[in-house]
């Protein structure tokens, strides 16, 4: 049976299946309720059942008290709707609404590709990390230096965060990354951050421009939109020197393989060698979406990856090609002084 719940004020309304919660339900359509730990603990997502019954089970009763109950609250991470309901919860609908945490996080996996570490953090069973897909969150090192690193994965997609990082030879932090970091070592991290993220208030094409580990990010953009049954066409732009440096393209024709009239991959080698045996775009990868569109007026463009890319990309795209600048959304990848080769 499939209920139906109202959000009061905002007025959103969506179903839940009935194996769901109101929470599964909610992030599984784009619906930003408030969450922490999404397993009954921390009383996040606690909220009001304006009319309706839903039944909650599994819950820490610190996390909601029988008079909480008595009064008509809920978890809507545990809670399950007895036909349609009406609930009452403040929306998140801006980075600036989510809570920023410093949390501990266990290095569950290291998978190297090429020459990139995909880094997948484990955070304690009570806690999950509510983010918008795109931004980033800050690795605290024991020396109290930090590095941010954009979130990979999507936010319905929370029981892990994974991180993309580089091998810079030389470089402090990726040379540990790479060569003396093992798995169930202990970290902490701060976050989330950043107002890079996909603003799904729109109904324009999406155009995404990623160069290197700007992947990162991006992968988030698309597996939440793709999630969420996002109906705007998008196109892929990953830009990098060889074909090994598209270390996860595979991914990517795979999310165009499984939805063609949705979503398109061009890849664009700047550096393509003979060993490459490429037969696709070449050149830088701003120039390649000056070469397909002569006219962005009608688009939102995300770009992630070297700064001289999303620079060259801001200003051809907006004096060239007509695109507002309050539809274009960055991430340049700076690397501080102490990242860089020594």
């Amino acid at each position: 049976m499939v209920s139906q719940v109202k959000v009061q004020p905002s007025g959103h309304v969506f179903d839940v299946e009935e194996h769901e919660t109101i929470l599964e339900a909610a992030l599984r359509q784009g619906i930003g309720l408030p969450y922490g730990c999404r397993n009954g603990a921390c009383g996040a997502c606690r909220g009001k059942v304006v009319s309706g019954e839903v039944s909650t089970e599994g819950y820490a009763e610190q996390a909601l008290s029988e008079q909480d109950r008595v009064q008509g609250y809920s978890l809507f991470c545990c809670a399950h709707p007895k036909g349609d309901v009406t609930i009452e919860a403040n929306e998140l609908t801006s980075a600036g609404q989510i809570q920023i945490k410093t949390l501990p996080c266990r290095v569950e996996s290291i998978e190297k590709i090429h020459d990139v570490a995909v880094l997948r953090l484990k955070l304690p069973v009570s806690e999950r990390l509510q983010f918008l897909a795109g931004q980033y969150i800050d690795i605290l090192m024991k020396d109290g230096k930090k590095r941010s690193f954009s979130i990979a994965n999507a936010p319905h997609d929370d029981a892990f965060i994974e991180l993309h990082i580089r091998h810079q030879p030389g470089g402090s932090f990726s040379e540990y990354v790479f060569h003396q970091m093992k798995e169930r070592e202990i970290m902490r991290f701060k976050g989330p951050m950043g107002s890079f993220f996909l603003r799904e208030d729109s109904d324009k094409p999406i155009i995404l421009v990623a160069s290197g580990t700007g992947f990162a990010p991006i992968k988030g953009i698309v597996e939440h939109a793709l999630f969420t049954g996002c109906q705007r066409p998008i196109v892929l732009y990953w830009g990098a020197r060889t074909k090994p440096d598209l270390y996860l393209s595979a991914l990517a024709e795979r999310w165009q393989a499984e939805q063609p009239a949705l979503f398109r991959y061009v890849p664009v080698l700047s550096e393509a060698s003979a060993a490459d045996a490429w037969s696709g775009r070449t050149g830088f990868v701003h120039q390649a979406v000056l070469d397909d569109f002569a006219d962005l007026s009608g688009h939102q463009v995300y770009a992630c990856g070297a700064p001289i890319m999303v620079e060259a990309a801001h200003r051809s795209f907006t004096t060239e090609r007509g695109l507002p600048e309050s539809e274009f959304f960055s991430d340049a990848f700076f690397l501080s002084k102490d990242m860089l080769p020594k």
